[in-house]
């Protein structure tokens, strides 16, 4: 009888200590996700680019080496050491790990230590000389342990864990913003480099031709006009030349402030443009619900709203505490170690709102809206996801289509000059008609340029709208984070 009596107890107490689950389950709400991207039969059907079919190789840790620049290289690794808005983001992870470890502590009994001297006066009432004083010394010890029955301290817990780890896809998803940013102004500033040397050029050939129509002039072969409307061509083109340096500099400095450095004290030397887009493999759509850190993060947070759900609900039911005392105490340290002069105390403490006119349900259908409330945004995220990977698969195919068509202009251009040239220097027209023919070549040259920019950007967008290279796998899981394992992603190893 003893012995089943202590197998009821024991099971008991272990039920306790196990706890119950209250709460909604978490399940990972759906999602809509088509089946492929429009954009990329599209790609295949109106033009000879396209993306390359899927590999597991493909844009992993590093995406920008893909374009094989080394000042870009150097640009992004100095970014991912010391972006000022990429360390604010992981001093946040740093703290959301210590509030897992800080919830986790929850788990464990609480033990304090209140040691006291304190020196009485009593009164004859208590039988002792009138103004008579005494000192007394006490060291108590307590202890506290609230048993988890209905699983709140789980629920914080988790609570906490999956802050931690949308914060840590947040983290990544700064980093990437970051990362995407730069590469564009860097491509965009290498552009200005190009637009610079194509009026360099433009300047030392309205120059020639302003010394060729001066030379003309006073052969009697051209008239005064004609002098004044070369020099003015020239002057237009040095007044443009000069007039790059304005956006130049500010994507310098943008590229400074990426790199946390002070825009006074860096400095990139122009270099010629390389305008070659890279492989990038697309994948399938339901891919993007795991490689894009802003998605996760979304979901994470999901996943904390259905644990505060939880949370809310053991409020209704009643809290157990376990309370424990012990201690020595006397009027005089050598005595504290003589029986009378230990103390102690055992006992629990159960306690239980009775009324409390709807607060308790009203915190719930909070955490309920809350909950709605992510999985809306959830949602909201990755329908954007899909828009932005489809936005710049559709601007890589009409950039690659529009360049072609420009390129083809340029040469249409070059030959009208060339032939307006000629009649010119035969005296059949007016130099007029040679200044239309090189504002045409020069406007169609600056286009092109540009076309080869805004698919750079589009490119690196497009990186960016696929996660980089990212996947949730680099998530750390609630292991990692209890113990404060430091997370580092791809990019950094």
């Amino acid at each position: 009888m003893a012995r089943r009596t202590s197998s009821v107890i024991l099971g008991i107490a272990a039920a306790l200590l196990a706890g119950c689950s209250i709460g909604p389950k978490y399940i990972r709400p759906s999602a809509p996700v088509p089946v492929s991207y429009k954009e990329t039969g599209a790609a295949d059907a109106a033009s000879e680019w396209k993306t390359a079919e899927p590999r597991d190789d493909a844009l992993r840790g590093a995406w920008w080496a893909a374009f094989h620049d080394p000042d870009l290289d150097l640009l992004e690794e100095k970014l991912n050491q010391s972006n000022q808005n990429v360390a604010a983001a992981a001093a946040n992870v740093q703290a959301a790990k210590a509030m897992v470890r800080e919830a986790r502590a929850q788990y464990f009994p609480a033990l304090t230590a209140n040691p006291a001297i304190a020196t009485n006066r009593i009164s004859s009432a208590f039988g002792q000389t009138v103004g008579a004083t005494f000192t007394t010394y006490s060291l108590p010890l307590e202890a506290s342990w609230e048993l988890d029955l209905w699983g709140r301290v789980r629920k914080t817990v988790e609570s906490a864990t999956f802050a931690a780890q949308a914060g840590v896809a947040d983290l990544e998803s700064v980093r990437l913003s970051a990362q995407a940013e730069l590469a564009s102004d860097y491509y965009q500033l290498r552009s200005q480099d190009a637009l610079k040397q194509l009026l360099d050029a433009t300047v030392k050939i309205d120059l020639d031709a302003l010394d060729l129509t001066r030379t003309l002039y006073v052969s009697g072969l051209a008239n005064d006009e004609a002098v004044a409307q070369a020099e003015a061509q020239l002057r237009a083109a040095q007044a443009q030349d000069t007039n790059l340096g304005v956006l130049r500099a500010q994507y310098e400095h943008a590229l400074a402030l990426l790199d946390g450095e002070p825009a006074s004290t860096f400095a990139l030397p122009p270099k010629e443009f390389e305008a070659g887009v890279p492989e990038i493999p697309p994948g399938v759509p339901s891919q993007l619900l795991e490689r894009r850190p802003d998605i996760a993060a979304s979901e994470r947070a999901v996943a904390q709203a259905n644990a505060q759900i939880g949370i809310a609900k053991t409020a209704f039911f009643p809290n157990l505490t376990l309370n424990a005392s012990a201690g020595l105490g006397g009027v005089s340290f050598l005595k504290w170690f003589e029986w009378p002069s230990r103390v102690w105390s055992v006992g629990p403490t159960l306690a239980q709102t009775v009324f409390d006119g709807g607060a308790r349900k009203a915190v719930v259908q909070q955490s309920q809206a809350a909950y709605d409330q992510t999985v809306a945004n959830y949602r909201q995220t990755v329908l954007t996801a899909f828009q932005q990977v489809e936005d710049n698969l559709a601007a890589l195919r009409v950039l690659t289509e529009a360049i072609e068509e420009q390129d083809a202009a340029i040469a249409a251009a070059g030959r009208n000059l060339d032939e307006a040239e000629v009649r010119y220097k035969s005296g059949l027209d007016p130099y007029l008609n040679v200044i239309a023919a090189q504002a045409i070549v020069l406007n169609d040259q600056q286009a092109a340029v540009n076309f080869r920019a805004q698919r750079m950007v589009a490119s690196v967008q497009l990186i960016k709208a696929l996660g980089g290279g990212w996947d949730a796998s680099q998530i750390p899981s609630a292991k990692q984070l209890s113990e404060g394992v430091h997370h580092e992603p791809a990019a950094k190893r």
